[in-house]
């Protein structure tokens, strides 16, 4: 190896690339666990984008005008961890040495809010890509909103890099063909060319043209040849930033494992350490020392560290920019400064739709739509739409045109028939900060945004789901789009708040918690028309706001303690107050609780929960979903009105019937259970 002390120009270059190489192999070597290959192909790529190209500041990771960076391939995570570590994040070296242990800030894949510099969280394959589409809508967007003549105070570009593995995810294909409809001209992404899966090569599974799929998505495709080239990287990145009018993928061909003499382009390089005889082989064909693991040569981490004063200077730059905007556009910046802190406007919810007994007999998707359309004055970093059921799941804003190509400035959303990516889309957003982003379809087709929504619980991202068409109640649609089992699978999901309202009242106080709450929430709302609970004549705990708390007494809390406690979510909760009334009739003492948030109520003090459900009172809970999440409130004493099997076609009023949920139903069962 050339002495490092001498080292200039080319010879200066690759000894930065290399000691990203070692530094992969030497962690998954050593943590014995890991995927070595694509860090090694990639390494040269990595380092031209954080040294020559991206706008990044390694001392404030959080810097609102940054390139933003997104690995969507996070097995390869330690491609990341060394870039940021000799790039001069808040990351050491021992820090590399911990990759894959108990507490370290360099998990086997990357994790938002965790690791400075980490954008979001990867490793789900195509959920990184979706990401940056987001984050390239919310930086267009806002720029829009915010940017004057002469005053750039948004202008970032949005890099990722994709693996085989991601094209093939379907949530690519949705994303990228949403990225390129809009004409995302500030989104580039890498595909990583290495020809190789876990299984082999490629050719046993696809025989995709990646470039010719993205220029017909609308993309620009550029490429680089040879990754090791980095004169062609630099020439490929120039000419993306050029493309201003679309997003541009640039197909680089790469060998995984590069340097290892016997694993370079084979699946032995990509999901396992290539063993200690192969890493010596390896830095040994590199002109690598080999005796000491993780070893950085001075020069390459001063030449590395230069980013930091490159991103002092960058972010010096810009905040000379937002003080003058600060000083001619005062109010706009205000906006700006309480949108990046994700504060709510005063007074954002005194326009809120009040509903009473005279206008409350709708259907709570009704309501949600009422809501959309006051936060749309009220809240103007709120985005949102729909996966193509606008009119259904009731999520356009009026007063809003949609957001297009030629009008990045508009705040509603068509997502087309792509749940996942929407899912993935809001993630990104919400990542990139300034809006508060909401999507809606059936509730049964949450399953195609599952895994979105799942990385939206992990990151705590103030995400909103709007899930219709909420049970049998649908109706004729079916047991296809009858969602028996996602309100149960979604409670599942830690972080996520589930938040199912009884009325069009607690379909507001839904949102109002939601907008408050730290992380995701699902809204789940009904196609049917719910009757307005007049809570004051039902003797109620309280108003509607007490579904903040989870769950609070509907009606009958006058009664004292009651023999029997009737707990309802949703459409439910209307049949149990009827039922509540007949039992009361027969002298029975008795009280209906809505829930429309179990998690939210489990959250609460034991002695709140006791003053709702008393432990000595015997419970019938009613859900027209599979009871599979009730049975720890439930207990051995208590019964569940559910349905654990698919539904059928028929008017809903004829299913509720057949599937014996109704009043009468309700008070069998509660006779029975008292015995």
């Amino acid at each position: 190896m050339n002495d490092p002390a001498t080292a200039t120009g080319q010879e200066l270059d690759l000894l930065c690339v290399n000691t990203v190489r070692t530094l992969a192999m030497d962690a998954v070597q050593q943590a014995n666990s890991g995927h070595p290959g694509t860090p090694m192909a990639l390494a040269p790529l990595c380092y031209r984008l954080f040294t020559h190209h991206m706008k990044h500041n390694p001392a404030d990771p959080a810097w609102p005008d940054r390139d933003r960076f997104v690995l969507s391939c996070g097995h390869a995570s330690m491609l990341l961890y060394a870039a940021l570590y000799l790039a001069g994040y808040d990351l050491t070296l021992e820090d590399l040495k911990q990759f894959r242990q108990w507490g370290s800030k360099t998990p086997g894949h990357p994790e938002f809010g965790l690791t400075p510099g980490v954008e979001t969280t990867t490793g789900p394959l195509g959920q990184g890509l979706a990401n940056a589409v987001g984050m390239g809508i919310a930086e267009r967007h806002l720029a829009a909103v915010f940017n004057r003549p002469g005053h750039r105070l948004v202008d970032h570009v949005t890099f990722f890099i994709a693996s085989d593995g991601d094209l093939m995810e379907g949530i690519s294909h949705e994303a990228a063909s949403y990225a390129g409809h809009l004409g995302l001209g500030k989104l580039i992404g890498f595909f990583d060319d290495n020809r190789i899966t876990i299984d082999g090569d490629t050719s046993l599974t696809c025989g995709d043209d990646v470039a010719r799929r993205f220029e017909a998505y609308g993309w620009h495709v550029g490429r680089i040849d040879d990754v090791n080239d980095l004169e062609a990287i630099d020439r490929a990145v120039l000419e993306a930033r050029g493309e201003t009018s679309r997003p541009s993928l640039i197909v680089v061909r790469t060998h995984i494992g590069y340097g290892s003499p016997h694993k370079q382009d084979t699946a032995a390089a990509h999901g396992s350490p290539l063993g200690e005889d192969e890493v010596k082989l390896t830095k040994q064909h590199l002109g690598w020392p080999w005796e000491e693991p993780f070893y950085v040569p001075e020069e390459a981490l001063a030449e590395w560290r230069k980013c930091r004063k490159r991103g002092e200077e960058a972010e010096r730059a810009w905040r000379e920019i937002e003080n003058t905007y600060a000083g001619k556009f005062p109010g706009e910046h205000q906006e700006w400064l309480r949108r990046l802190k994700r504060r709510l406007p005063e007074s954002w919810s005194d326009s809120l739709p009040n509903y009473t007994p005279e206008n409350g007999n709708v259907a709570t998707r009704e309501a949600s739509g009422n809501v959309v359309n006051s936060l749309s004055r009220s809240l103007p970093e709120l985005m949102g739409g729909s996966a193509d059921l606008s009119g259904s799941v009731k999520t356009v804003m009026q007063d809003e045109a949609p957001l297009s190509r030629k009008h990045p400035e508009n705040r509603n959303m068509y997502f087309g028939i792509r749940e996942h990516a929407m899912g993935g889309i809001m993630n990104g957003m919400a990542l990139h900060g300034g809006v508060r982003p909401y999507g809606g379809t059936f509730l049964v087709f949450s399953d195609y945004m599952r895994p979105s929504i799942r990385l939206a619980a992990l990151m705590q991202l103030p995400v909103i789901y709007l899930f219709s068409h909420d049970s049998i109640g649908l109706g004729e649609d079916g047991p296809t789009h009858q969602p028996v089992e996602m309100l149960a699978t979604l409670r599942t999901i830690p972080g996520l708040t589930v938040l199912r309202p009884a009325d069009a009242a607690e379909a507001v106080e839904a949102w109002k918690t939601a907008l408050v709450l730290d992380g995701p929430a699902a809204i789940v709302l009904t196609r049917q028309k719910t009757p307005f609970l007049n809570r004051r004549e039902l003797a109620a705990q309280g108003e509607a706001d007490e579904l903040g708390r989870g769950g609070y007494v509907v009606a009958g809390a006058d009664l004292g303690e009651p023999r029997l406690t009737l707990i309802a979510t949703g459409s439910e909760v209307g049949l149990a107050v009827e039922a509540w009334k007949l039992l009361v009739a027969e002298g029975i003492n008795a009280r209906v609780v809505s829930m429309p948030s179990l998690e939210l109520f489990m959250a609460q003090p034991v002695e709140y929960r006791e003053t709702v459900v008393p432990p000595g009172s015997r419970r019938l809970i009613v859900e027209a979903a599979h009871p599979m999440t009730w049975y720890q409130l439930a207990g051995d004493s208590g019964e569940i009105v559910g349905v654990d099997r698919f539904g059928a076609s028929a008017p809903y009023q004829r299913l509720y019937e057949e599937f014996g949920i109704t009043a009468a139903d309700i008070v069998r069962r509660a006779r029975a259970l008292l015995g």
